[in-house]
C-alpha cells in the first residue's frame, strides 16, 4: 500500500501545531481540524504489475497494466471497486462538498423546454420539469393546447441510466422510430411505434451503433451498425460499418445490406439518409473522423445504380438538400472554411459543381428551413447568421440577441416559423421564434434558471502560443472580480477533431462562477474555430501545438493575475482528457489540480479498441512509422508519468460502460500516477458505474459528479470553506 497525506492536510496539520497556533483558536477547533486533516490521508489500493512488453520497430515498451484492459475480468472489477472506495472516502470528507451539491441541485431545478417541431398532426417538444433524470417528449395536437406525454425515458429503467438517444418520424408523422442507450453504451436498440397509439409495432432492432434512422416513406428506414464483435462489446475493435434497410413487419435478420458488405466497401463509418423530397438515398463512407466518400442512389427509379459523387477522403462532403433534380452540397473541398455548391443530380461529380454560397474567411455551418438556407458563420468562435435563398442571394443577416452562440434555424420546407437557441457562458439558453419572411425574432421560451447573468461578464482575449500563433480565449467571471492572482480558476480545452468550443451556458459552470470562480475556455488548434487549416495544425505530428496552446493559456491567466498556479485547475474530456493528461505530465509545476475526463491516454494502443482506429486522422498510430510511434510515445500520458515527480492533485473520471474511449485508458493512467507520483497531492480515479462516455447521463449522477469535481478542485487549491463564504 502507498500512503499519501494531501498537501492541504499537511498545511492544516502545520497550522494546528503549537508554534503556529492563534490564541483565538480553541483547542477544540484545532483538534477537529487535525482529525479532519488526518482523515484525508489517501491509501492507494495495490495494483498488480504484469510483465507485458511490446516492441515497436526497434523499441521495447513495457505495459505493466495491460490486464486492466480486460473489462470483463473479476480482477479488474475488484480493482474498480477498491479504487472507488478510496476515492469516494476522500471526496465525502471534503467539508463543503455537500453545500456544492445543494446549490447545484437548486440551480438545476427549473423547467427546461426545447424548441418545438411538427410531425403529422402534432407539435412535439422535449421538457424536463427540473430534476428529472431524462428529458420527456411531449406533444400537442396542432389545434390544441392540451399536452400529453409521448415518450418518457425516465420509465425506461429504474435507475434512469437508459436514455433516449434518437427519435425520428416517417414523412406523414404516423410512424416513429427511436433508439435507446442502456448504461451509456454506444450500442443501441431501435424501437418502432405507431405514433398515434404509441403501441410497439414489432420487436426492437438490436446491436445498432453509430447510426442514424432515416425513413423511406412509411415502408421502412435505413440504419447502420457493425457486426457484434467477439469478446467484450465494450472494448473489442469494430472497423467494418454497414448500412442496412429495414422493412417494417420483417425480422431484422432479413434486413437488406445496402452498403459496406464487401472488401471494396469496407469503411469504419458508414451512414445513409434520405433527402427530404424522398428522391435520393445519400451514403457517406469514411475511415476516420475527417474526410469521406459520397454516393447517391435515385430511389424514384427501380434498380437505380449507386452513383459516386466524391471518391476520396480528402474533404468533408454531404448533401444539404435536394430540390427539382438538383443537389445542394455542403463541403470543405477546395474551401477549408466551407462552402455550399449546387449540381445537377444526374451528373453530381465535382467538375460540375457551381458555388451557391462561396467560401469566406469565416467557417460556415449551413442549415435549411422554410425554403431558405441559413448560413451560420463562426467569427472568432462567436455566431453570425445570414439567410440565403436557393439561388444564392443573401436575403438578410439575422439580428441576434447578443454575442454568443446561435443554433437551430432548421425545419421543413413549408414551415411558417423556425426556431433557434441563443446562449453564452453567462446567459442561460433562450429559444427564439423566427419569422423567415421578415427576419423578425421573438422570445419563444425564456430560461427559468435561478442565475442573474447581469452580475457576470465574459471577455475574449488573444494570447500568444509558443510558436507565435495568436489563440483566442474567453474568460468569464463575476463583475468586480479583483485580478490579484487569487481567484480559483478552471481552464477548459479540447483542441481536436475539428470541434469548435463556442460560448454556451452550463448550470454546473454557473455554480462555479457563483462560488467566486473564474472559467476560461481556450480555442486551441486542432479545433474547428478557424476551419480545416486550424484543425490540421493540431493533428498527427503537429499535436504538440495543442498542448503548447493550452500551456500558454495557463501562463496568460497567471501572468495577467486572473489566478496563480496554486489556484489553477485544468479540465477536459475525451480528446480533452488527453489534453489534460499531456499538459499535466509536461508541465506539472503549472497547475494545482488536473481533471482529465474519459480521456484518450494510451496513445500507443488507442486504435486497437472499439472504433478508435477512426481517430487516426488526428493522432496517427504507433504502427504508421517509426517517427509517428516516437512522436506519440513522447506525449502519451500513460507513458510519460515519471518517478518522483510532484504532479497536481488529480481526479480522473470515467465510466465503466464507456465503449467509445474505453476506461482502460483512465485505469492505466491512474495506476501509473499512484505508483510513481511524488509529493503529497492525491492521484485518484472516480469510476461511474453503469455509465458511458457522457451522453444520456442521468441528472442525479451529473449533479453528484460536479459536486465531487468542484469539491476536489477547491479543497486541493487550499480552501477549507467555499471561496464566496
Amino acid at each position: 500500500m502507498k500512503y499519501v497525506l494531501s498537501a492541504v492536510a499537511v498545511s492544516v496539520l502545520v497550522a494546528c501545531s503549537p508554534a503556529q497556533n492563534d490564541s483565538s483558536q480553541t483547542a477544540e477547533t484545532q483538534q477537529v481540524e487535525k482529525q479532519q486533516a488526518e482523515s484525508m490521508q489517501v491509501k492507494y489500493p495495490e495494483t498488480r504489475k504484469g510483465d507485458t512488453v511490446d516492441t515497436y520497430f526497434d523499441t521495447k515498451v513495457k505495459d505493466p497494466y495491460r490486464w486492466l484492459e480486460d473489462d470483463r475480468s473479476a480482477e479488474t472489477e475488484a480493482w474498480v471497486e477498491a479504487q472507488n472506495e478510496v476515492t469516494f472516502n476522500h471526496l465525502e470528507k471534503i467539508p463543503f462538498r455537500d453545500k456544492i451539491e445543494k446549490r447545484l441541485t437548486e440551480l438545476w431545478n427549473y423547467e427546461k423546454v426545447s424548441a418545438p417541431f411538427k410531425e403529422g398532426d402534432y407539435t412535439y417538444y422535449y421538457k424536463n420539469d427540473g430534476l428529472q433524470n431524462q428529458y420527456v417528449v411531449y406533444r400537442k395536437k396542432n389545434d390544441s393546447d392540451e399536452e400529453e406525454v409521448f415518450l418518457d425515458p425516465n420509465t425506461f429503467s429504474e435507475d434512469g441510466t437508459t436514455s433516449l438517444a434518437q427519435l425520428t418520424f416517417s414523412e406523414d408523422g404516423k410512424l416513429a422510430a427511436y433508439s435507446i442507450s442502456e448504461g451509456g453504451s454506444d450500442w443501441r436498440k431501435i424501437i418502432v411505434i405507431d405514433a398515434e397509439t404509441k403501441e410497439r409495432l414489432e420487436d426492437p432492432l438490436v446491436d445498432v451503433k453509430f447510426s442514424g434512422i432515416s425513413w423511406k416513406g412509411n415502408e421502412g428506414f435505413y440504419y447502420s451498425s457493425y457486426d457484434k464483435p467477439e469478446g467484450s462489446e465494450l472494448s473489442a475493435k469494430t472497423d467494418q460499418h454497414k448500412l442496412y434497410y429495414h422493412e417494417l413487419g420483417t425480422p431484422q435478420s432479413d434486413d437488406e445490406l445496402v452498403f459496406g458488405g464487401t472488401d471494396a466497401q469496407k469503411h469504419r463509418y458508414v451512414g445513409g439518409y434520405v433527402t427530404d423530397d424522398n428522391q435520393f438515398l445519400v451514403i457517406s463512407a469514411a475511415n476516420s473522423t475527417s474526410g469521406n466518400k459520397l454516393f447517391i442512389k435515385d430511389l424514384s427509379k427501380e434498380d437505380a445504380p449507386l452513383v459516386t459523387v466524391v471518391d476520396d477522403y480528402d474533404s468533408d462532403v454531404s448533401v444539404l438538400d435536394s430540390e427539382d433534380g438538383k443537389l445542394y452540397i455542403e463541403t470543405n473541398r477546395e474551401a477549408p472554411n466551407g462552402r455550399v455548391v449546387v449540381v445537377d443530380a444526374g451528373a453530381p461529380q465535382e467538375a460540375n459543381w457551381s458555388d451557391l454560397i462561396p467560401e469566406t474567411e469565416h467557417v460556415l455551418n449551413p442549415t435549411t428551413g422554410a425554403g431558405y438556407i441559413f448560413a451560420e458563420y463562426m467569427v472568432d468562435a462567436v455566431s453570425q447568421v445570414k439567410q440565403f435563398d436557393y439561388q444564392g442571394k443573401e436575403i438578410r443577416q439575422i439580428d441576434l440577441p447578443g454575442v454568443g452562440s446561435a443554433g437551430g434555424f432548421g425545419g421543413k420546407d413549408d414551415a411558417e416559423t423556425l426556431y433557434y437557441s441563443f446562449t453564452n457562458y453567462s446567459t442561460p439558453q433562450t429559444i427564439y421564434a423566427l419569422n423567415p419572411d421578415t427576419g423578425e425574432s421573438t422570445v419563444y421560451e425564456e430560461s427559468g434558471a435561478d442565475f442573474d447573468s447581469s452580475n457576470y461578464e465574459s471577455k475574449q482575449v488573444f494570447y500568444t502560443s509558443k510558436d507565435g500563433t495568436q489563440v483566442p480565449m474567453i474568460i468569464t467571471y463575476k463583475k468586480g472580480t479583483e485580478l490579484d492572482g487569487s481567484n480559483p480558476t478552471i481552464l477548459y480545452g479540447y483542441g481536436g477533431f475539428n470541434i469548435s468550443l463556442t460560448p454556451s451556458f452550463s448550470i454546473a459552470n454557473a455554480a462555479w462562477l457563483e462560488m467566486g470562480g473564474v472559467y476560461a475556455v481556450a480555442n486551441l488548434r486542432g479545433g474547428g474555430e478557424y476551419g480545416k487549416a486550424w484543425h490540421d495544425a493540431g493533428t498527427k505530428m503537429q499535436k504538440q501545438n495543442v498542448f503548447d496552446d493550452f500551456i500558454a493559456a495557463a501562463e496568460y491567466l497567471i501572468d495577467e493575475d486572473y489566478t496563480s498556479k496554486e489556484k489553477l485547475a485544468i479540465r477536459g474530456g475525451s480528446n480533452g482528457g488527453l489534453l489534460v493528461g499531456a499538459t499535466m505530465t509536461q508541465r506539472p509545476d503549472l497547475f494545482a489540480v488536473a481533471l482529465p475526463a474519459v480521456g484518450v491516454l494510451d496513445m500507443l494502443r488507442y486504435h486497437t479498441f472499439t472504433a478508435g482506429a477512426g481517430w487516426a486522422y488526428d493522432y496517427g498510430t504507433a504502427e504508421d512509422s517509426k517517427e509517428m510511434f516516437q512522436y506519440l510515445l513522447n506525449y502519451s500520458p500513460v507513458h510519460n508519468v515519471e518517478q518522483g515527480v510532484e504532479y497536481p492533485a488529480t481526479l480522473i473520471t470515467t465510466g465503466d460502460h464507456d465503449d467509445r474511449v474505453v476506461p482502460a485508458h483512465s485505469f492505466k493512467f491512474a495506476a501509473e500516477l499512484q505508483d510513481k507520483a511524488g509529493g503529497n497531492a492525491p492521484q485518484l480515479i472516480r469510476i461511474e458505474t453503469n455509465a458511458g462516455h457522457g451522453a444520456g447521463t442521468p441528472v442525479s449522477k451529473t449533479i453528484e459528479q460536479y459536486s465531487d469535481i468542484f469539491g476536489f478542485t477547491l479543497y486541493h487549491m487550499g480552501y477549507q470553506s467555499l471561496p464566496n463564504e
